[in-house]
């Protein structure tokens, strides 16, 4: 069985000092390195192909699958998680049954994944059904390490005031683990962040498959840009691969962890 992780709390920028470095100071220090080891390895900027509006269009593209691929998986994980502690028989059932799919290396599935998507000719599903599953299980086993913190007291005063079933979930099991949710969820990304070139990459996976069956986004320009030697292009999609991750972690992750913090247990 897993054993749930320590994780490390996240400092969220309080000062003004902090907030403008976030803000301003690290973006702008991220694009002078950028420009810096573009000059230092004679990279020449040809954007007769691609500019920066359609680079912002497929960052547009790729941060739609992650989405819709992290909302499903949350949506999957929090039920899946209830039930495998609702008791010790259903744990000595599901937690070993989570840990075999867990381990099974993603990408085992994305060739079948792949076939029976194209079939309903709908690609796009198959990128973001293998983002889903890359991203539920961090966020299951999070959860599970969540609900099995909850204090006792906390189980014994909600039966008292005969808080059961949904209003139990809704009320105390949800804000109680409202920490593990957001960590969940910020690994949860990351590990999509991973994957997302091996998902829009399609015509790999494809028998007799041509680059034109890829999903226009990120991951896809990163691997096209870097067989076919386009390195100012490759540089200035990871740019705007690492703009997009640091404005998600700072408006986004960073608040919540702040915000969740008031539901933890010590």
């Amino acid at each position: 069985m897993r054993h749930q992780k320590n994780s490390s709390v996240v400092s969220y920028p309080h000062t003004f000092g902090e907030r403008m470095y976030s803000l301003f100071f690290a973006p702008v220090l991220l694009v002078v390195v950028f420009f810096v080891v573009a000059k230092l390895l004679h990279f020449s900027g040809n954007f007769s192909q691609i500019s920066f509006y359609t680079l912002g269009l497929a960052g547009l593209s790729t941060t739609y699958r992650l989405v819709v691929a992290y909302c499903f998986a949350v949506v999957v994980a929090v039920p899946l998680a209830i039930l495998a502690t609702k008791n010790s028989f259903m744990e000595n059932i599901f937690l070993p049954i989570f840990d075999i799919l867990e381990s099974i290396p993603i990408l085992a599935f994305f060739p079948i994944l792949i076939l029976l998507f194209v079939k309903f000719n709908f690609i796009n599903g198959a990128a973001i059904f293998i983002l889903f599953l890359s991203m539920l299980w961090n966020i299951v086993f999070t959860l599970i390490g969540g609900i099995k913190i909850i204090p006792k007291d906390i189980e014994y005063a909600a039966a008292v005031f005969n808080i059961k079933g949904w209003k139990y979930v809704r009320q105390v099991m949800l804000p109680a683990i409202s920490p593990e949710i957001v960590t969940g969820s910020i690994l949860a990304f990351a590990q999509g962040w991973n994957l997302i070139i091996v998902a829009e990459v399609m015509h790999v996976y494809i028998p007799a498959g041509t680059q034109s069956q890829d999903l226009f986004g990120l991951g896809s320009i990163l691997v096209q840009s870097a067989t076919s030697g386009q390195n100012f292009l490759f540089l200035s999609t990871l740019l705007v691969m690492i703009m997009i991750i640091a404005v998600f972690n700072f408006f986004i992750w960073q608040k919540l962890l702040h915000y969740v913090q008031k539901y933890k247990f010590e």
